[in-house]
C-alpha cells in the first residue's frame, strides 16, 4: 500500500479542487493541507498538477483520467495516484507498470465489485447525492464488506460521520470547502472535515 492511500485511510477525508486557475488551484491546496488533508485530487490540468506536487507532504491524485494518454502525462508531472470518473478498465496497465496506485469510480454494485476484483484499492462512488447518501453506502456494503469505498460529490460536513458510519473508508470533498470562500475560510471547514471523521 502507498503512503497516498495509507493517507487517504488515516485521514477519511479526501480532498478535490475543480479549478481551471493553477495558482487559485495551488491557493486551495495550500489551504487544504494547513487544514490538514494531505492527498488532494486535482482536475485543473497538467500544470496546476506540477505546481502542487511541489508542495511538501502533498499527494496529488491527477482526476478526470479517462486515457492511458492522460495517465502518463499526469504521472510525469508528478501525479502519486490515478483517479477515473469512471469504471475504466484499460488503466489498470498503466497503474500496474508505473506503480502508481489507481482510484475507479463506480455507481452500481456491479461496477463496484469489478474494481475490487481488478485490485483496485479505494473505488470512488459518485454521485453519491444523487444514489442516496449513506443509506446506499449501507445497501452497497451488506453482501460486500470487503469493499473500500469512498463516496463523493456535493458532500457536506454534516455527511461526513453518516457515510464513515455506514461502512465508507473515506469521504470526498471539493466545492463545499473552497468555493466563495477565503483562504481562511477553506483552512477552517477543512480542519473541521477531518476533525468529524476522526470522530468515527
Amino acid at each position: 500500500m502507498t503512503q497516498a492511500i495509507k493517507e487517504i485511510f488515516k485521514t477519511k477525508i479526501y480532498g478535490i479542487i475543480r479549478e481551471d486557475d493553477p495558482e487559485k488551484a495551488y491557493e486551495i491546496a495550500n489551504a487544504y493541507k494547513e487544514g490538514g488533508i494531505k492527498v488532494i485530487e486535482i482536475n485543473s490540468g497538467i500544470d496546476a498538477i506540477k505546481k502542487i506536487a511541489q508542495i511538501e507532504d502533498i499527494y496529488v491524485a491527477q482526476g478526470g483520467i479517462i486515457t492511458s494518454e492522460q495517465a502518463h502525462k499526469g504521472i510525469e508531472a508528478g501525479a502519486k495516484l490515478l483517479v477515473s470518473p469512471i469504471l475504466q478498465m484499460g488503466l489498470t496497465k498503466v497503474s500496474s507498470a508505473s506503480k502508481i496506485p489507481l482510484i475507479l469510480s463506480a455507481t452500481t454494485p456491479n461496477e463496484a465489485y469489478s474494481a475490487w476484483k481488478v485490485r483496485v484499492p479505494i473505488i470512488k462512488i459518485f454521485p453519491i447525492k444523487d444514489l442516496g447518501g449513506s443509506t446506499y453506502i449501507e445497501d452497497l456494503l451488506r453482501p460486500m464488506r470487503f469493499l473500500n469505498v469512498m463516496p463523493c460529490g456535493s458532500v457536506k460536513i454534516e455527511h461526513i460521520r453518516p457515510l464513515l458510519n455506514a461502512g465508507a473508508c473515506a469521504v470526498g470533498m471539493g466545492r463545499g470547502l473552497y468555493l466563495g470562500k477565503s483562504y481562511d475560510e477553506t483552512v477552517k471547514l477543512t480542519k473541521e472535515a477531518v476533525s468529524e471523521a476522526q470522530k468515527v
